[in-house]
């Protein structure tokens, strides 16, 4: 991981954050960094100038555009946050990277992995900071799993399961559905499960596929199951059609945890150390949503850091390698792909 420092650290002044798009999770974002230490938001730049300029208005902030130019050749915005929908991600960072602006884009951080590249190497060649915002890697009890994992509290990790399944009423003009917006279960879903396993146990050695697809061809159930070079087993399932909670479970060759809550925003979990600790410890953890992933990125521009070591720039690579290899093979493919796919 590259951690030159190639620009100036931000220190002893609040962070200045632009917000590209307005929608839903951009009020999330923008509560939350102004609940932050270290954050202030400055502008907020969208397509639509009047529903950036009520945005601006409900949470105080000084400047809105209409359109993205004013945004990016603001000189008192250090930082963007994107959030727009999946195809534009790629495009919005790759021009406030050339603005030099540092930014923190929504996951996905890309739709394929030749674009997710191309952000990392534009951040880097241009010495800002680039960070995807997955939110999950940076929650505490998260943190928390994966170091006692790490020392070995359950022994060796033998395999992990995980399911993410929310209920979308079915309809082709929806987001989720519209391969043209970046459809599919996959990168909705399926990220949070396929990367907390990836954390977890690693990169697949070798990679099983199944799923269906909706009839505007975006995928809707996909289950993933792979190895690690070193034997251990992941299976992870999504479903934008389907009802149920999640049961996370991480076994080892000494124990295992059961994570209790969605996968992607833990709320506790129980860890038994061996076959018979029928009881194990129950650990709960802070919840504060977004703040712990603001709170990352603020002590990275701190450090004057390229990337975070909580969400490095090669594991965003590899997530969006198993996942666009899940799509090869269901043959899911965006119109703006310009190769076509193969199994």
């Amino acid at each position: 991981m590259d951690t030159t420092v190639t620009y100036q650290p931000i220190m002893g002044r609040p962070v200045r954050w632009g917000l590209l798009a307005a929608g839903t999770i951009a009020n999330a974002l923008a509560e939350t960094i102004r609940a932050s230490e270290g954050g202030l938001l400055v502008a907020v730049a969208a397509r639509d100038g009047r529903r950036a300029a009520g945005f601006a208005h409900r949470h105080g902030i000084p400047r809105s555009y209409e359109g993205y130019d004013g945004l990016l050749s603001d000189q008192e915005v250090d930082a963007v946050y994107i959030s727009s929908t999946h195809p534009f991600h790629a495009e919005q960072a790759l021009a406030c990277i050339a603005a030099g602006k540092h930014v923190l884009v929504e996951k996905p951080l890309a739709l394929t992995v030749k674009d997710t590249e191309a952000v990392r190497d534009a951040a880097r060649s241009r010495g800002v900071l680039a960070m995807e915002a997955m939110w999950t890697r940076c929650l505490p009890l998260v943190r928390d799993i994966v170091e006692r994992v790490r020392r070995g509290e359950i022994g060796v990790p033998r395999s992990f399961t995980a399911a993410f399944t929310v209920p979308f009423p079915y309809d082709e003009t929806h987001r989720l559905f519209d391969l043209g917006n970046g459809g599919g279960a996959l990168l909705d879903l399926g990220v949070y499960p396929v990367t907390l396993a990836h954390l977890l146990l690693g990169h697949p050695h070798d990679l099983q596929v199944l799923g269906s697809v909706a009839p505007t061809g975006a995928d809707d159930h996909v289950a993933l199951q792979w190895m690690t070079q070193e034997g251990a087993i992941a299976q992870v399932l999504c479903d934008s059609q389907g009802h149920g909670r999640s049961r996370t479970v991480i076994r080892g060759s000494e124990g295992w945890i059961e994570v209790h809550g969605q996968v992607n925003d833990p709320e506790s979990f129980t860890i038994h150390r061996s076959g018979d600790d029928a009881e194990g410890e129950w650990v709960p953890g802070p919840r504060e949503g977004y703040l712990h992933e603001v709170d990352e990125f603020h002590r990275c521009l701190r450090e004057g850091l390229l990337e975070s070591p909580l969400v490095p720039h090669a594991d965003t690579v590899a997530i969006m390698t198993i996942m666009e290899s899940a799509r090869r093979e269901l043959g899911v493919r965006y119109p703006q792909e310009d190769e076509p796919l193969h199994t």
